[in-house]
Order: structure tokens, then sequence, then C-alpha cells
């Protein structure tokens, strides 16, 4: 018993394990799924990659180089968060299920996804509010990448144009990874 009281303690007090980032205290439902997810909790600690996602795209190919990254990347403490976005062109038409049955079907997709999200400036939701208030920029087209670091705050933002595995991006990555 009093070691589960030690444990207790330091978990609740351990700064490692709690969440000090109003950024991630933001709550999402898995995709097609009805599981509800607080980024802080689940994700305090990891660097993450947060990419607004379109099904019928043509930078819908970055999912390959997101999965790369995840793959590569996961065990080191890089998580990829994909939240699709139907908010350009209407390029994410479809369900939640039938984009989750795409993603993994076309790309293999393995890193979290979340529900269908709005990004766009005017009707964004509260996370991409802040994101575009510490970036200065709300996407401005579908695989929009902002990286969070382990300690729930931003570092950077790259744009759609920029693919998953640039060295730009990989450098970043990396460099985060380390602290």
């Amino acid at each position: 018993m009093r070691i589960l009281l030690v444990l207790i303690m330091i978990f609740l007090v351990n700064p490692a394990f709690s969440c000090n980032s109003t950024l991630l205290d933001q709550n999402f439902r898995k995709l097609a799924g009805s599981e509800m997810v607080n980024l802080c909790e689940a994700y305090t600690g990891k660097v993450l990659l947060i990419v607004n996602t379109a099904s019928k795209c043509g930078y819908t190919p970055q999912y390959e180089g997101l999965e790369q990254l995840y793959d590569k990347y996961q065990s080191k403490g890089l998580v990829v968060l994909g939240f699709p976005s139907n908010d350009f062109m209407g390029q994410e038409p479809g369900t939640e299920a039938e984009i989750q049955d795409f993603c993994r079907l076309t790309y293999d997709v393995k890193f979290p996804m979340f529900e269908k999200t709005t990004v766009r400036k005017g009707q964004a939701h509260p996370f991409y509010v802040q994101l575009a208030e510490l970036s200065g920029t709300y996407p401005t087209w579908n695989f929009q990448k902002y990286l969070i670091g382990r300690d729930g705050k931003l570092i950077t933002q790259f744009s759609p144009h920029t693919k998953p595995v640039d060295p730009a991006v990989v450098t970043v990555i990396e460099q985060a990874l380390t602290q």
C-alpha cells in the first residue's frame, strides 16, 4: 500500500508525468470511433507532428512520408497526429469510416487519426486557433504541419508544399527528439 502511495505521489508531482501545455489540453474523438483522447494525457513528453489531412488532394501521397516518419522515429518519441479536414475544395468528403479505410488500405497508416476537424480561419477548432496564433498561420491547404516539442510548445510549422521527409523537416524532428 505504501509503495502505491509513493508511486501516485511521484506521478502527481513529477513534471515528466504531468501536462503543463494548454495547447495540448484538447479532447478529440478517435477517427471512426467513440473513444475520446485528451492530447495532453496521451502524448505528454512526446514530440508531435500535427497534420490536417485529406484523401482527395494532390498532397495526399504525403501520407506515405508521414507514415515513414512515424515508423522511423516512434521508438524515439515522435507521434504523428492526423486530423482529416474537408475545408479545402471538399477534398475530404467521405465519412470517417471511409477515411479510415482509405488511409489504412492505400497508405497503411498506423499513426493516430482523429475526427474530422475544421481548421480554416473563422471556423477553426480551438486547437487549430491556438496553433495559428502560436505559428502565425492557419493551414493554407491540406497537409499543413505543426511540430510540437516534448514540453508541449510549438517548435515550428511547415507549409503543405513541404514533404514530410524533406531534410528540413527531418532535421528539426531529430533535434526535437534529442531534447
